[in-house]
């Protein structure tokens, strides 16, 4: 028989459920605002800064490059994202926004007030601390 969770623990654990689907939620709305999936919105707002290779963004969403590849086809599609050569390797194709994507993952930010900062409520030092509970958590 599995032991049951004292009250505390049931507790925390609701608490990040909350936070996860408060999360999950904000980005569903944002996407489906402008017809989009939430996994396309985070490739987008991860180009925002400058044209990436695709094996780039998969680490920072970490995901496989070959399950991108749709969602990047899509994207380009809508003339939101294009592929470019790298100057440095021909062999190897960077991930550029558009204007278009540039202004529709403007708005995207703008909707993602949650999402963007979800520790907005949290000083530095609660900051630091809930990462060092966080991070013992996840090394046990």
């Amino acid at each position: 028989m599995t032991p049951t969770p004292d009250p505390l623990t049931s507790e925390v654990t609701a608490l990040f459920s909350t936070i996860t689907d408060r999360y999950t939620r904000e980005y569903e709305s944002a996407a489906a605002h402008h017809g989009l999936t939430p996994q396309q919105v985070k490739v987008l707002i991860s180009l925002e800064g400058a044209a990436l290779p695709m094996r780039r963004i998969a680490e920072r969403l970490g995901a496989e490059p070959s399950n991108l590849t749709g969602i990047v086809d899509k994207l380009q599609s809508r003339g939101l994202l294009e592929r470019q050569p790298d100057p440095g390797d021909r062999r190897v194709k960077l991930l550029a926004i558009t204007d278009t994507g540039k202004e529709i993952a403007r708005d995207l930010l703008a909707r993602l007030r949650f999402a963007r900062d979800p520790l907005a409520a949290l000083d530095e030092s609660q900051r630091r601390d809930l990462r060092d509970l966080l991070q013992l958590m996840a090394d046990t």
